[in-house]
């Protein structure tokens, strides 16, 4: 077994299930190229400060890119009996250039070392997710621009509202992924500030330049008070907690595909390659996909839940508690990175029935406020048009009909000012184009909003 970093403070070894209980290697291995990243730019910074040689952080550098190559080349493999990642290349270092590897942890701490790989870790990993939340975006936006003129209602408490187009409907995701995308990039520049030369807790008496290495990392700057460097992890929190919001949204859009494609609503038909079966009624085919989604959300919340349980009653600065919340981060980027893929392709081969959207538009009388606006503008108060359309529904409901289909005498029974007009007030064109309103539904406000895009 590895001789322990610390092991001049102790007399016993450590018990083998102490060792198994506290080795983060087999899930922080994840975090090697990080970690080597970190390393290289921390040696090269000892060198010019004058701390090393230039001869040692040369062979620092060149023997970490040996070790790094070799990992993703599967010629090395993690040695189970290493704590972590970072003592796994550490040792495999040292055994490699000898004593020069030794000198790579001048004036650096596990704890400011374990800071920097998660932010720089979730940077990477945030990068890619906007990648992939990008696709989604494009893919909803394309199908918005194909569906400028195709009606559906809107709901409210799942009741037909009123008369939208699906175009419209489509930017209410686009609006939820967009914020969803501003949060994630805020996270990850909050992220990207290095805890590097934080120390355990107290920095250290070395003249490091830790400036110049967070400038070779890509960071923006440096964390301004040791203790907070090595104590906090709110950037693994906020990160969380956009995937979380996204992930709800993903939920809720989730939950209107899994209903619009039932039999009962008919609006959607899943493409077969991103639908299931049943294993005993052959008639099934399923929206996985969507219920997947649906419930991961779920998962994604504990996984918050837990960062912040874990973090809420932490004395400063570092405590072995925190050693959790890589577990918790990783499994969030895990999720998001793989809920998105096989969402964007089923939006994107999805079948859109337009006739069942446009029927239950027009059977659910959804122009009954256009009705009852027909009537202010003919010098009836709202409140008093209000009740005279409510009361035109009932009739329609009483004698299984529609507003568009009641004749003109029919109209009349209610108000005597209603005129041919009305059948052109109500039209679903008519409730549609003539909301012209920033964020309305007419055709050419929605198109003005995706042509932005």
């Amino acid at each position: 077994m590895a001789k322990k970093m610390w092991a001049g403070r102790f007399e016993k070894a450590t018990d083998e299930t102490v060792n198994d209980y506290n080795s983060s290697l087999p899930f922080d291995s994840r975090m090697y190229a990080q970690d080597i990243e970190g390393s290289v730019a921390h040696s090269a910074m000892l060198a010019r400060q004058g701390i090393i040689s230039q001869e040692d952080a040369d062979k620092i550098r060149e023997g970490l890119l040996s070790i790094k190559a070799d990992i993703e080349s599967g010629k090395l493999t993690f040695d189970s009996d290493a704590e972590d990642i970072h003592m796994f290349i550490e040792e495999e270092l040292t055994s490699r250039i000898g004593d020069a590897g030794k000198r790579l942890h001048t004036g650096r701490s596990r704890n400011d070392q374990v800071a920097l790989d998660q932010r720089l870790y979730l940077v990477d990993e945030a990068l890619d997710v906007i990648e992939l939340l990008d696709e989604l975006i494009e893919t909803i936006t394309d199908m918005a621009k194909e569906h400028l003129t195709t009606y559906m209602p809107g709901y409210t408490h799942l009741q037909r509202a009123q008369p939208i187009t699906y175009a419209h409907y489509l930017t209410a995701y686009i609006e939820m992924f967009k914020r969803d995308r501003d949060r994630i990039e805020a996270a990850a520049s909050r992220a990207n500030i290095s805890p590097l030369g934080s120390g355990a807790l107290a920095g250290t008496t070395y003249p490091l330049d830790r400036e110049s290495v967070a400038g070779e990392l890509g960071m923006s700057g440096v964390t301004m008070c040791s203790l907070d460097g090595v104590a906090d992890r709110d950037f693994a929190i906020e990160f969380a907690s956009a995937i979380s919001i996204l992930m709800m949204h993903l939920s809720r859009m989730s939950e209107e595909i899994i209903l619009y494609a039932s039999q009962e609503f008919k609006f959607y038909e899943l493409d077969d390659a991103y639908s299931t079966g049943s294993s005993m009624m052959p008639q099934k085919k399923n929206p996985d996909v969507a219920e997947l989604t649906r419930g991961k959300t779920g998962r994604v919340y504990g996984d918050l839940i837990s960062l912040l349980v874990i973090m809420k009653g932490l004395p400063l600065t570092y405590n072995k508690d925190m050693q959790e919340v890589q577990e918790s981060l990783f499994d969030v980027i895990d999720t998001i990175k793989g809920v998105l893929p096989p969402f964007t392709g089923m939006m994107k081969t999805m079948t859109i029935r337009k006739d069942n959207m446009e029927a239950a538009a027009l059977g659910g009388f959804t122009n009954a406020t256009d009705l009852a606006d027909y009537l202010v503008r003919k010098g009836i108060p709202f409140r008093e048009t209000h009740e005279i359309s409510g009361k035109l529904v009932h009739y329609c409901i009483e004698n299984n009909t529609t507003l568009e289909k009641l004749s003109l005498d029919d109209f009349k029974k209610f108000s005597s000012l209603i005129e041919e007009d009305v059948y052109d007030a109500i039209s679903l064109e008519t409730c549609v184009n003539k909301r012209t309103l920033t964020g309305g539904p007419a055709p050419d406000t929605v198109k003005k909003y995706l042509d932005k895009e």
